[in-house]
Formats: structure tokens, C-alpha cells, sequence
């Protein structure tokens, strides 16, 4: 085995207590010398970290004594006086000592009642261990197994930096990140954006808590997780930490305790590193690799959106062109197009998302507007657009080809307004359903999409000449097209004056009745309509009677 994937072997199951270049208690225990001692009161105590082991045999000891110290004494000074064993023990308690070692029998058969009694309260160990044991022995053999655990942890970190490192210039993605990650700590990890959307996962065992299995299942943090994580107040605990947060275990949710690590670019929130750390609770030095990957990660989404912003300015750059009419034809712009994916002879409808938000936008609204732009890009990658916005104001602006067909589902925008044009062919059909999208766009409720098509009648009866013109082309498109579709498109607006009495417009027109049914047959054929049906006449009877105010405007 070499030595890095050895070390990454002993970081994946590295101690809890070991860390930070301590040992617990129990596993100085275990060490040859203390292989007779016993730990006769405190005993809940014994995963304290030994920082290093030392004699201190005189009447006041606690000036040299510290945390982590695990004191050895021979007992000669020990206080003879129950309150005063009580309160010795109780300082020492204070002073997150290790715990302490007798030498028995000598001066002491054994701890007091007194001392054990009290030192069980405080969770202090006392350990008693035969007077035949040397205590330089103890000290030598305590000691250097915490210096070598520190030259472990030392080694591991370098491990920790190295890889990470390596990942932070050879990883192509934020998977590839994770996987380092998840090769060095081996436990469960999901790495989210601001708003909880999975953007790569690591998983160690093969089953994992309910709420990852429902993360990994549906892309993102489940609702009612987020909205227990907000109201317990651990959500803006992890906005407002510069580090690692440790978030308790729910049973109520089926959620284990994690672990999640912010990853911060020049003070903007990118996202969160979440690790589940279970019932095996995550060392420091998991938690500096933690640190360490959300680092890198940051590193990552810096380099990627500056190649996204390039690629972004020239796409942004080229649809603003096409709304602006200022594409040409030429092989240059034809090329351009087709580099970007779109064909310039095919029929697009253009959408415009907008953003709940006042003018002028605040800093928070402007990277709210570029998540969405970004959600917007990869949508239209999915469904097989043109993967291109443009940002203007609280506006995310893009193109839906026609072959993507007509959709009133747009996944991760719920929140905006969001209109979108008719398809139409061509540059200047993108100018087109683009001034149509903005038509309707002040009249789209928030959260919800509506289509220039459905909005018609509604601009119509407000009076915009514009959707006037629109509704009548939509309308009798089809006739006017027609070889004959003049003498079709009078006879419907004859019949729809007439109130639908087929009688009086045969002699109104001077018509034999059956020649029309015959145009009215084939205008139905034509329009794909049912003239009997009430929508249709509706319809009919509106654009009769703005053809008419068309032609007499005094009225």
C-alpha cells in the first residue's frame, strides 16, 4: 500500500478523539504500562483527550496542572479532609484535566469514598494503577504515543491537502471534487446550492438516512427538511458561520446528525458541503477536510463562471442582437448562430422571466437573477434549446425552439412571471414573439407562465391595437391565405353580424343557402373550427365587430 492511500486508509477511519493530535483516556489504557490500572469513578469520562501525562505530588496542585493533562500523583499530598477532596476534585473537574492516576497502596490504599463519590458527579476519571509500575514508564509510554498520533495527524493533514489540492487544478467538475472528498473521509456527502439543488453527492455504504435517499431521489433537500433546518435556526447558523456546523440528529424527520460546511467566495454564499456524519461523530480532521473541499470548491465555481461569463457574454451578447435586429446575413452571423445552436430558418418563441423584485435591484437581487439565468441555461440544455439568456433589469430573456413544443412547465422558476411569445421563423421572428412576451408580461401573476396566445382577447378588450391586429391574424390567418379565403373570411363576418342566422345572411349576400353552408363548411375546414360552438362564436362576433370599428373609426 502506499503511503498516500495508506494514510487516506487510516483518515477513513481515523478516531474521533484523535484529531487533533490527542488520545482519549481509554486508548492511553490500553498502552503496556496502564495495562493494570483501573478506572475506579468517573468512568463516563474516559474519552477525554491526553495531551500529555505528568507527576505533580505537592499540597496545591492545581496551579500546575491544565487541560488534557492527565495527572499522576503517589497520593502523599492528597487532602485528608472530605470537603477538601470534594473541592480539589471539583477544580481539577474545572480545569478539563484527562483525569488522574493513583499509585496504590502506599500512602493511599485507595481514591476516598468522598473523592470517587464526587468525581463520578463531575465526570472525572480516577484511575489507580499498582505501586510497582513506574511512573516514568507511564509518563514516557503516554507521551510518546501522543507525539506519534500527532505525527499521524500531521501526515493525514498533508494527505487531506495534498489531494484536495490536486483536485482544485485537475478536477473538470464539482463531482470530481466530492469523490476526493468521499476517498479521503469516507462517509456520506451531498454538496447543495443556496437554495438546497444537489450538484454532486459521494456515498460510502450502499444505505444512507431517509432524507439523503430522498435528496439523491429528488435533486434537491426535501421541503419540510429545509423548512425544520430554517425554523430551528440552523440554517442561518450555517449563513453566518465561516465554518463547519454541526446539525443534531431528528428523529421526528428520520434525519441523522450532519455536518455542513458554507463555501464562500469574497462574502457570497455559493452553497453548503453536507456530511452525514450518524452515529460515528466526525473527527476534527474530517471536519478540516470538510473546510478544506468547501475551499476548493469556491476555487471551482470562481474558474467555472469565469469561463460561463465569457461564454455567457457572447451568447448574451448575440440574443441581444437578434431582439435588437441587428444580426445580418452573412456567413459570419450565420456561423456564430449555428455555434451557439441556433438556426436561423427555424421558428422560436421567445420567454421573459422576471423576477419579484424592486428597481433598482440589490446586490442579493442581482445574484438571484443570475441563479435563475443559470437554471434558465440548463433547462434549455435539457429540453434542447438554445442554451443562451440575456439579463436586463429583473429580466431573464431566452429562446424556446418550436420543436421543444408548447409548455406550460418550467421546473426551478416557480416564483417568477413568466410570458412567452408566438413561434415564429427567423431573426425577425425572434423580434417578434419577443415584443410579445413583453406585451403580456406586466399581466402574468407571480409563479405563474401564460403564452401570448392565451392573452389575446384579454389585451383586445383593453384596446391595444397591436393584440387587435394579432387576435384577427390568428383568427382568419388560415383564409387569408386560402386560394378563395376573401370571399370565406365576408361570409363569416356577414354570418357573425347576423347573429348566426344562416337564413338572413344567405339574403343578405344574395346567396343560395346551400352555397352557404358550402363556404362555411369549407372555412371550418380551413380555421380547424366548430362555428357552432360558443367559443368560436364569440370569437367570430369580436372580430366582426373590430373589423368594423376598423372601417368606421368615428364610432
Amino acid at each position: 500500500m502506499s503511503g498516500a492511500v495508506a494514510m487516506t486508509a487510516q483518515l477513513g477511519s481515523a478516531r474521533p478523539a484523535s484529531s487533533s493530535g490527542a488520545m482519549s483516556l481509554a486508548q492511553a489504557l490500553s498502552l503496556e504500562p496502564l495495562a493494570e490500572a483501573t478506572v475506579v469513578a468517573g468512568a463516563s469520562g474516559v474519552g477525554r483527550d491526553v495531551r500529555w501525562a505528568d507527576v505533580v505530588d505537592i499540597p496545591d496542585p492545581l496551579p500546575w496542572v491544565g487541560q488534557g493533562q492527565l495527572l499522576l500523583t503517589t497520593g502523599i499530598s492528597w487532602p485528608l479532609e472530605d470537603e477538601q477532596q470534594r473541592q480539589l476534585i471539583r477544580e481539577l473537574a474545572a480545569r478539563n484535566l484527562a483525569g488522574v492516576l493513583l499509585a496504590v497502596p502506599k500512602y493511599l490504599e485507595h481514591f476516598p469514598p468522598v473523592a470517587k463519590e464526587q468525581a463520578d458527579r463531575e465526570g472525572l476519571p480516577l484511575v489507580e494503577i499498582p505501586w510497582k509500575v513506574p511512573f516514568n514508564s507511564v509518563t514516557r509510554a503516554v507521551n510518546s504515543a501522543i507525539m506519534l498520533e500527532q505525527l499521524r495527524v500531521i501526515e493525514q493533514s498533508a494527505v487531506i491537502h495534498r489531494e484536495l489540492t490536486k483536485a482544485a487544478v485537475t478536477a473538470g467538475s464539482l463531482q470530481d471534487l466530492v469523490d476526493t472528498l468521499g476517498s479521503l473521509i469516507h462517509r456520506d456527502i451531498t454538496l447543495e446550492d443556496p437554495d438546497g439543488r444537489l450538484l454532486a453527492h459521494w456515498s460510502a455504504t450502499a444505505e444512507s438516512d431517509p432524507v439523503r435517499q430522498a435528496t439523491l431521489a429528488k435533486g434537491r433537500t426535501p421541503g419540510p427538511v429545509l423548512r425544520h433546518l430554517q425554523s430551528a435556526g440552523h440554517l442561518d447558523r450555517v449563513r453566518n458561520s465561516p465554518g463547519p456546523v454541526r446539525i443534531p440528529a431528528s428523529p421526528d424527520l428520520d434525519l441523522a446528525s450532519r455536518v455542513v460546511c458554507p463555501i464562500w467566495l469574497r462574502g457570497e454564499f455559493l452553497g453548503t458541503v453536507w456530511i452525514v456524519e450518524g452515529r460515528g461523530e466526525l473527527s476534527e480532521l474530517h471536519l478540516r477536510a470538510a473546510e478544506h473541499a468547501a475551499t476548493v470548491a469556491a476555487l471551482h465555481i470562481a474558474s467555472q463562471r469565469q469561463v460561463a461569463m465569457v461564454e455567457l457574454r457572447l451568447g448574451a451578447s448575440f440574443l441581444d442582437a437578434l431582439l435588437e435586429g441587428m444580426v445580418e446575413s452573412g456567413a459570419y452571423s450565420q456561423e456564430r448562430a449555428r455555434l451557439l445552436g441556433f438556426d436561423i430558418d427555424a421558428k422560436y418563441r421567445v420567454g421573459v422571466a422576471a423576477l419579484p423584485a424592486r428597481l433598482p435591484l440589490s446586490r442579493e437581487d442581482v445574484l438571484r437573477r443570475d441563479r435563475l439565468a443559470d437554471r434558465v441555461s440548463q433547462l434549455l440544455s435539457v429540453r434542447g434549446g438554445v442554451a443562451v439568456t440575456s439579463s436586463r433589469l429583473n429580466r431573464v430573456i431566452f429562446l424556446v425552439p418550436a420543436a421543444a413544443g408548447r409548455t406550460s412547465s418550467f421546473p426551478g422558476l416557480s416564483g417568477c412571471s413568466l410570458a412567452l411569445g408566438r413561434e415564429h421563423p427567423g431573426t425577425a421572428g425572434v423580434r417578434r414573439s419577443y415584443r410579445e412576451a413583453l406585451s403580456i408580461l406586466d399581466q402574468v401573476p407571480a409563479g405563474e407562465v401564460r403564452h401570448y396566445e392565451e392573452m389575446l382577447i384579454e389585451r383586445v378588450l383593453g384596446g391595444d391595437l397591436e393584440a387587435r391586429d394579432a387576435f384577427l391574424d390568428q383568427l382568419f390567418g388560415p383564409l387569408r391565405r386560402a386560394r378563395g379565403g376573401g370571399i370565406l373570411l365576408t361570409t363569416l363576418v356577414a354570418l357573425a353580424e347576423d347573429g348566426f342566422h344562416q337564413r338572413h345572411t344567405s339574403t343578405r349576400l344574395h346567396i343560395h343557402p346551400n352555397t352557404l353552408r358550402y363556404r362555411l363548411d369549407r372555412a371550418a375546414d380551413l380555421l380547424k373550427a366548430d362555428l357552432a360552438a360558443p367559443e368560436w362564436r364569440f370569437q367570430l362576433q369580436l372580430a366582426a365587430r373590430l373589423m368594423s370599428l376598423a372601417h368606421n373609426p368615428q364610432e
